[in-house]
């Protein structure tokens, strides 16, 4: 093994089809991130902002709506009572990871201009 040190092996190389560009998604934009990496970064980001608005919209308001909803769900009979603390648990934590999203984008933009 030690004899190995210093060669290169292109185990991985392919040629472009039809003159096809292989270099956008290759071209480093920041030190370490290159452009493709950087793309579904900010695909993960939009997701994750996405997921918890949605999940805001469709709640229902009413806490009789929302047991009735788990119940056609998953089988489970909950209070009206009970619905009403879930409901309030999941506009909270639906709240706080929108909040917290919106500050991790705003300081990233931020730190990049």
């Amino acid at each position: 093994m030690a004899s190995n040190q210093g060669v290169r092996i292109n185990c991985c190389s392919f040629s472009p089809l039809d003159g096809a560009r292989t270099d956008d998604f290759d071209v480093p934009t920041s030190g370490r991130e290159t452009r493709g990496r950087r793309l579904a970064k900010s695909f993960l980001d939009v997701g994750g902002m996405i997921i918890p608005a949605a999940v805001l919209a469709l709640l229902p308001k009413c806490p009789a709506c929302l047991a009735a909803y788990i119940a056609l769900g998953t089988g489970v009979g909950l209070s009206v009572p009970i619905a009403n603390y879930l409901r309030t648990l999941f506009v909270v934590l639906c709240v706080a990871s929108l909040l917290y999203l919106a500050a991790n984008l705003v300081r990233r933009y931020a730190t990049e201009n």
